[in-house]
């Protein structure tokens, strides 16, 4: 397939309720959704995952647009592309940008399988009709606030709750939650809100059957995890520190983690994320998909992915009404009883609704 046309737009969405995590509220999201027209015209869509502030990584939302504008566009524009793997070759030159590469990979990837008449899922080589998924929730104004919404969700049938916790909201709210729902499945992530020093505290959570703490230390490092992960029998869960497949072949050298959040913008794309994915599988470590508050487009890349075998536990992608009173997929994502039902429409399976996509755009431009 040949790239003729791509077309950048800078969306502003109003979220449902405010997200807190350790190192920032959210309370509107704003990203670069992604299209790529081919020779015929046909379209594919990602969606940048880049905050407006770098606080989650070093990327934002302006950088990325710098970089698809000034460097990722033109070296795809006009190329011969037979595989959607071939465009992290094509974007190796490039250092980092993780985020800005995802998504106009994640955009060529829908429109060879739209060319190929298959669902994503299936291209990508998934294989499973359903997927489970839990929910994340972000810190509170109050305990009470937090058990609500748990009690909530879990009413709605998500598999599993993950719960931000940072310094002075970790180790009383972790408990009082287990006091309430002790048969959950639980876990908590700190957004690398504590350091090596805070070991016995973390050691702490140990007695609440976590299923992981994700991310407890510094979003770059690997050594102090494994240190902390021989001190815990909770199993660690790795997400900002992992960018790449050798991140991920390191960390599990070293023992950093049991487990791995394989986040497409954060690692750069669909095929890395696959790579991830079966560097995991044949080394035992099991693998689910984060969250970083998609809207419908990334949401259903994250659907597509999760069909991997190794994706064995809930992920993040809750429903589109979760965060947005609109979103700018039709169907909108639906959960029922904590599962997903993958679509079987050829590419990302979900039409992109143009009236609400323009009517959130805030910039738009053609290369």
């Amino acid at each position: 397939m040949m790239i003729k046309q791509v077309i950048l737009r800078h969306l502003k969405m109003k979220m449902n309720f405010p997200f807190t995590t350790s190192f920032g509220t959210f309370t509107d999201k704003e990203f670069i959704l992604v299209e790529v027209q081919d020779e015929n015209g046909a379209s594919g869509w990602g969606e940048s995952v880049a905050f407006t502030s770098p606080l989650y990584n070093e990327e934002t939302l302006k950088t990325n647009w710098h970089i698809l504008e000034d460097f990722l566009i033109p070296m795809i524009k006009d190329k011969e592309i037979s595989h959607p793997d071939e465009v992290s070759a094509l974007f190796k030159p490039i250092r980092k940008n993780n985020m800005a590469k995802s998504a106009i990979e994640g955009a060529i990837w829908d429109l060879y399988a739209k060319r190929e008449n298959l669902p994503l899922a299936t291209a990508l080589g998934g294989e499973k009709k359903e997927i489970e998924v839990g929910i994340s929730i972000g810190i509170q104004k109050s305990v009470d606030d937090l058990l609500g919404i748990i009690d909530g969700s879990v009413s709605e049938g998500y598999r599993r709750i993950k719960v931000k916790i940072k310094p002075g909201w970790d180790i009383d709210v972790i408990r009082e939650i287990r006091r309430h729902f002790p048969t959950i499945q639980l876990m908590a992530d700190a957004n690398s809100a504590y350091r090596l020093q805070d070991l016995e505290l973390l050691k702490q959570l140990d007695e609440f059957g976590l299923t992981m703490i994700e991310q407890p230390l510094a979003s770059d490092d690997i050594v102090d995890h494994a240190l902390v992960q021989k001190h815990l029998t909770t199993p660690i869960c790795l997400d900002e520190s992992i960018h790449s497949y050798e991140d991920a072949r390191k960390a599990i050298s070293l023992g950093s983690c049991k487990i791995i959040n394989i986040k497409i913008g954060r690692v750069g794309g669909l095929t890395e994320s696959k790579r991830i994915h079966d560097l995991c599988m044949e080394q035992g470590l099991p693998v689910w998909c984060g969250g970083m508050l998609e809207a419908g487009v990334g949401r259903a890349h994250n659907i597509a992915l999760t069909t991997l075998t190794n994706f064995t536990m809930p992920g993040d992608t809750a429903a589109s009404s979760r965060y947005w009173e609109r979103d700018i997929i039709d169907p909108e994502v639906t959960v029922h009883n904590g599962l997903i039902t993958v679509p079987s429409k050829a590419g990302i399976g979900y039409d992109p609704n143009i009236d609400a996509i323009e009517s959130f755009t805030v910039r738009k431009q053609n290369y």
